[in-house]
């Protein structure tokens, strides 16, 4: 019986993970509600890993909720992700962190709650953009691009400005848009 399971588990498992993107998951936001990701399907989002203490802090927070007015938010979103794992650079409770966002970068992207993003701690959903990626956060500011069909573009370090990411970003923007155009 139990090797029959096994068998079936195997044989299901691949396809249920065929179907698993990174809108699938569920998240908690930075107020403490459960949000489903699925409600960002169809749009180009930019996952990042923040912190409100870092040397990147400046520059990526400013240039974050300059793509989010440019481009957002209905076919794209910066999604922010509070963490405290490198540096201890995060040390703030979500309320904290919320309003430090939105006093000193008048951030107006979605901001979950604080989580862990790489190591066997790591969200369920950074562990997909780990897998899919190849390429695990090892310090503040990762940047995951997702396309609107959920599956992982890139993903960059927090030496990579966004700035150097927007031209990528607003190709996809474009071809969302350009599709819509043509259905209509």
């Amino acid at each position: 019986m139990f090797l029959a399971v096994l068998l079936l588990f195997f044989l299901v498992s691949p396809s249920l993970q065929k179907d698993r993107d990174f809108y699938t998951f569920k998240v908690v936001n930075i107020r403490g509600k459960l949000v489903a990701l699925e409600k960002y399907r169809g749009s180009v989002c930019l996952v990042v890993n923040v912190a409100s203490e870092c040397g990147f802090t400046e520059d990526h927070y400013k240039a974050l909720q300059q793509l989010q007015r440019d481009l957002g938010p209905y076919h794209f979103n910066v999604l922010a992700f509070p963490c405290n794992q490198f540096g201890h650079q995060e040390p703030k409770s979500d309320r904290e962190i919320e309003s430090f966002a939105r006093k000193n970068y008048s951030a107006s992207f979605p901001m979950f709650s604080k989580i862990a993003v790489s190591g066997s701690g790591a969200n369920a959903a950074f562990k997909y953009l780990i897998e899919t990626s190849k390429k695990e956060p090892d310090w503040n500011f990762w940047k995951y691009l997702v396309g609107a069909d959920g599956k992982v573009v890139d993903a960059w370090g927090p030496s990579v400005s966004v700035e150097e990411i927007r031209p990528h970003i607003t190709e996809l923007v474009r071809k969302i848009i350009l599709k819509k155009k043509e259905e209509l």
